[in-house]
Formats: C-alpha cells, sequence, structure tokens
C-alpha cells in the first residue's frame, strides 16, 4: 500500500470517530467544490485541531487571512462566544460570496465579518478600526506574503495571542535554502521571523494525511 493510501485511510479513521458528522460544513466543502473554489480548504481533523486552539485560547475575537469557501471560518466561529468576532479576508470576491452563503447557512452571519480585497490593502483598513486586539490569527492565503502578514498579525495581537500559519512544509520544499519559489521564500521567511522575533515564541509541526505532506507554524505572542 502507497504512502498516501495509508495516509488517507487514517484520515478518514480519525475523522470518523473524532470528528462527527456536520451538515454545514460538508454543505461548504460540496458547495465550494460545485463553484470551482480550489480543494485546499482544511481537512476535517485540521478544522477540528483549529476549533480545539481557539476554545483552549479562550478566543473571542479572531482574524483570518484567506478566507476560501469558509471552511475553516466555520470551525473557528463556532468555537466563539456568542458575542465573539471573527474578520476573514479574502482577496477573491468570488471566492467571498460562496464563502458569504456557507456562513449563513452555518447560523454564523451575526459572528463573521467577510472583507474582500488584497490582504495587504484590507489589513491597513482593519488597522485604522483599531480593534481590540485579537486573540486568535490564523494566516493562510498566498505563502509569498506569509512574512508580511505575520508582520501584521503582530500588530493586532497582543500578549497571549495565538498565531498559526497553515501549509508551511510546501511538501518538503521549506528546507531548501536556495529556492527561488515564492511560497518557500515567503514561508522560510515567516519562520525564521517566528525563530528570531523577540515577541514570538513559536515551533512547526509536520504533517501528512488527505492533503499530502505538509505542516504548520504555531507562534504564541510573548508582549
Amino acid at each position: 500500500m502507497s504512502d498516501s493510501r495509508v495516509w488517507d485511510d487514517v484520515d478518514g479513521y480519525f475523522t470518523g470517530q473524532l470528528v462527527p458528522v456536520d451538515d454545514a460544513l460538508e454543505a461548504a466543502l460540496r458547495d465550494s467544490d460545485a463553484a470551482g473554489l480550489p480543494p485546499v480548504a482544511v481537512t476535517p481533523t485540521q478544522g477540528k485541531l483549529l476549533h480545539l486552539l481557539a476554545q483552549l485560547q479562550g478566543a473571542r475575537s479572531v482574524l483570518e487571512i484567506g478566507t476560501l469557501g469558509g471552511y475553516s471560518t466555520i470551525w473557528l466561529a463556532r468555537a466563539l462566544p456568542a458575542d465573539g468576532r471573527l474578520v476573514t479576508l479574502e482577496y477573491s470576491a468570488r471566492h467571498a460570496e460562496v464563502a458569504v452563503r456557507n456562513i449563513a447557512r452555518a447560523g454564523l452571519e451575526d459572528l463573521v465579518d467577510v472583507r474582500v480585497g488584497p490582504a495587504l490593502e484590507t489589513l491597513p483598513k482593519l488597522a485604522d478600526d483599531n480593534p481590540p486586539p485579537f486573540d486568535l490569527v490564523f494566516i493562510d492565503a498566498d505563502k509569498g506574503n506569509n512574512p508580511h502578514y505575520l508582520e501584521w498579525a503582530l500588530r493586532l495581537t497582543s500578549t497571549g495571542s495565538l498565531i498559526v500559519v497553515d501549509n508551511v512544509v510546501r511538501g518538503g520544499r521549506v528546507a531548501d535554502a536556495g529556492s527561488d519559489a515564492d511560497d518557500v521564500r515567503g514561508t522560510r521567511a515567516a519562520i525564521e521571523m517566528i525563530g528570531s522575533h523577540p515577541r514570538l515564541s513559536g515551533t512547526a509541526v509536520q504533517t501528512v494525511g488527505s492533503k499530502g505532506y505538509d505542516g504548520f507554524a504555531l507562534a504564541r505572542v510573548l508582549a
């Protein structure tokens, strides 16, 4: 049996045991696929991890950079209290339309603020609103801009906040110091920033599963 087949089987087992069937989440994936969105949403077990991390943080406010069809948004928003807030930034207006429908179907439209446009344009506008510090930031957008998103995450958080950066392994390419690929360079810059920044303490974890070989980074804001 190939490695990928084993990874799929294990993911299927974990999902069946640990992630209950959920109509709104399944519909979000189904409608995203029907709309032609790329199949790069987090897996059910990864979504559950985000949900648990937000709960462990006691998060009242979440910032998500990269909405896609709103699947991870739903997982994160469900961890918030009734008066919580989730701001999610999506580059594509077409993706955002799908996400808004999926979020509304899940009954979370009052918690979630979907903002459309390049994140490096919408983040300064968000900062101008002077929001309270976000308790959790999930970065899952174009990887070349990861260090810029991380810098903004630091501006919009405070001591004890958690920053999660998805897809940091890039199929193993992240270890190639000589790579000129934007996704690798951006991811390496973000990892190196986490490792050297005096306000951050973090780690990275490699994963395998139905989405292949990848991983994520976690960073806690120290001050």
